[in-house]
């Protein structure tokens, strides 16, 4: 009976985890570039009590087995890096990418993360930055009065100086692809790194290799399903309440027996 008692345990434990994956979608949905994730889970290891093709008699074999489960547990979270859908903005260092690839930012202490989040803007020097001050890769700085700043499908950065009446080139914005996007690790403000599972970034332009392409005056919003994401919520609180009320038949099980 206590074998119970714990299987339930493991079950509350596993779909707190996944309330916890749900929770995060939800805090997120207005976030730019945001990917949702949710858990996965697998059974436990199965206590045998009768093993399948054991020796029933000298003439019979036992056609099935006994196996009791001993619950379930989370061990890993899955992120759907399906396109979100892309929202109009009037600042020309919007961009967003349509199809697979990440832009490269340069962080503080000179390592390389991956962001889909393409809200753009300039620094005290001109260069393109995150919100957060990190310089979008490779660098591309805009001189002081620059106007009508473009930035094509490809990637290409372009705008009018000052003194000067056709578009000058600037730089050119590259993207990385992963084999195995889902081993990128999450770090906050957006950013995701890589890993030994993620593989080596594939660096190319926009719209080659399979990347996608640069759309400017847009960010790419979140990937989330609000009404998914509640029928999520809704089928992890029957999911728990049900374990619990296991837990609860089980210790009167138990107290019951014990009047015995």
């Amino acid at each position: 009976m206590m074998r119970s008692l714990w299987i339930a345990k493991t079950g509350m434990e596993a779909q707190q985890t996944q309330l916890d994956h749900i929770s995060h979608n939800l805090a997120n949905v207005g976030t730019h570039g945001y990917k949702r994730s949710h858990a996965v889970f697998e059974d436990l290891m199965y206590q045998n009590l009768r093993q399948s093709g054991a020796p029933e008699t000298e003439q019979t074999n036992l056609p099935t087995g006994l196996q009791v489960g001993l619950g379930v547990r989370p061990v890993a979270s899955s992120r759907t890096f399906t396109q979100g859908s892309l929202q109009q903005s009037d600042n020309a260092l919007d961009i967003a990418i349509t199809g697979d690839g990440f832009f490269q930012i340069q962080r503080p202490d000179g390592t390389t993360a991956y962001s889909r989040d393409g809200a753009f803007k300039l620094d005290a020097t001109g260069q393109i930055v995150t919100s957060n001050g990190e310089t979008l890769l490779p660098g591309i700085t805009v001189p002081q009065g620059a106007k009508q700043i473009s930035i094509g499908a490809d990637g290409t950065v372009s705008a009018i100086v000052a003194g000067n009446v056709a578009p000058q080139e600037l730089g050119q914005i590259q993207l990385a692809s992963f084999i195995n996007p889902n081993g990128l690790s999450p770090q906050g403000q957006n950013l995701f790194i890589e890993t030994a599972a993620s593989g080596a970034p594939q660096v190319g332009t926009p719209g080659t290799n399979a990347l996608g392409t640069i759309k400017q005056g847009y960010v790419e919003t979140s990937n989330v399903n609000v009404v998914e994401e509640l029928v999520q919520m809704i089928q992890t609180q029957r999911a728990y309440e049900l374990n619990s009320k296991a837990v609860q038949t089980s210790d009167q099980m138990l107290q019951r027996l014990s009047q015995i």
